[in-house]
C-alpha cells in the first residue's frame, strides 16, 4: 500500500472530526460565515462550504448567505445517529465520563443505544477491569467493545433500525427477558417531569421498558436540550428512573421538578 493510501483513513477522520466541530461552533455562537469558518480551521472558503451543504444535506446546520444557522433539533421524527452525534458532543462526553465511573468491576450493564451511551463504551475502553458484562441493542457499541480481553460483550438479536443502528422488536425482548443487569445506562430523546422519558420509535420504548424491568438500577443519559422534550412514544414516568446525568445548563425548574419526583441527578 502506498503512503497516499495509507493516509486516506487518517484523512477521513480529519474531514469527519471538522465537521463535527463546525456543528459545535455554530450551534454554541448562534451563527458563523464561511471567512469565519475558515480562518478557525485553518483550510479554504471552499473547503468550508462543501462541509457545510453535507451538514445541511443531513441536517446537522441550517444553510444561510454566506454562512450557517443551528439546525433545530427535531423532536417529532428519529433522527439519525450520525446527526446526532455532532450535537452537543462536548456535554455528551463529559455525560459518558461521570455514568462509566459509576461501573463497577464485576457488574453486567446494559448500554442502550444512542449517541450519548456510545461515550460511555467509548470510556469503558480505556478503564481497567478484571472483569464486566456489557448487553446492548447496538451495533455500534458492541463494535467500540469488541477485542477487549475482560469485557464480554452480549448483543440482542431483532430488527436493525438504520437511523440509531440498534436492534428492536420481539426477537430482541425474547434474548433480554431471560437476561439481569446491575444497572441500565438509558439514551433519551425526550424527557418531561410530567409525560416522563419518550423515544420516537414504539418498538425502541418496548425494550427500553423491557431493560428497566430487567436492571437493579436505572439511570438516564442526556445532555440538556433533551429536557422539556416530548416524543412519540413513553417509555417510563420519570418516577421508574433512580439517577440522572446530564450537562449543567439543564433548566433549574425542571432539574428541581425532577429531583422532587425521587431522581438523583447529577449535573456535569
Amino acid at each position: 500500500m502506498s503512503e497516499s493510501q495509507a493516509s486516506l483513513p487518517s484523512r477521513r477522520l480529519l474531514v469527519e472530526e471538522r465537521r463535527r466541530l463546525i456543528v459545535e461552533y455554530v450551534e454554541d455562537q448562534g451563527r458563523a460565515t464561511v471567512d469565519e469558518l475558515a480562518n478557525r480551521f485553518g483550510t479554504s472558503t471552499v473547503t468550508i462550504r462543501n462541509d457545510l451543504e453535507a451538514l445541511a444535506r443531513n441536517s446537522a446546520i441550517a444553510r444561510s448567505h454566506g454562512g450557517a444557522l443551528p439546525a433545530t433539533p427535531p423532536t417529532s421524527h428519529d433522527t439519525p445517529l450520525n446527526i446526532k452525534e455532532t450535537r452537543h458532543h462536548a456535554q455528551k462526553l463529559r455525560i459518558g465520563q461521570a455514568a462509566a465511573r459509576l461501573i463497577q468491576d464485576g457488574e453486567t450493564v446494559i448500554l442502550d443505544s444512542g449517541s450519548t451511551t456510545v461515550e460511555i463504551a467509548r470510556q469503558i475502553r480505556q478503564m481497567k477491569f478484571d472483569s464486566l458484562t456489557v448487553i446492548t441493542n447496538a451495533l455500534n457499541i458492541a463494535l467500540e467493545l469488541s477485542g477487549l480481553p475482560h469485557i464480554r460483550v452480549m448483543m440482542l438479536g431483532g430488527l436493525l433500525r438504520e437511523t440509531s443502528y440498534s436492534l428492536v422488536g420481539p426477537d430482541a425482548e425474547q434474548a433480554l427477558a431471560k437476561l439481569s443487569a446491575d444497572k441500565l445506562f438509558l439514551g433519551v430523546d425526550g424527557l418531561d417531569p410530567v409525560v416522563g422519558v419518550t423515544t420516537p420509535d414504539p418498538l425502541e420504548a418496548s425494550l427500553n421498558a423491557l431493560m428497566i424491568r430487567v436492571s437493579r438500577e436505572t439511570i438516564a443519559v442526556f445532555d440538556a436540550s433533551k429536557l422539556g422534550q416530548r416524543s412519540l412514544s413513553v417509555i417510563t414516568p420519570v418516577q421508574q428512573l433512580h439517577k440522572a446525568i446530564t450537562d449543567n445548563s439543564a433548566d433549574a425548574k425542571t432539574v428541581d421538578a425532577l429531583r422532587n419526583a425521587g431522581v438523583d441527578i447529577t449535573l456535569v
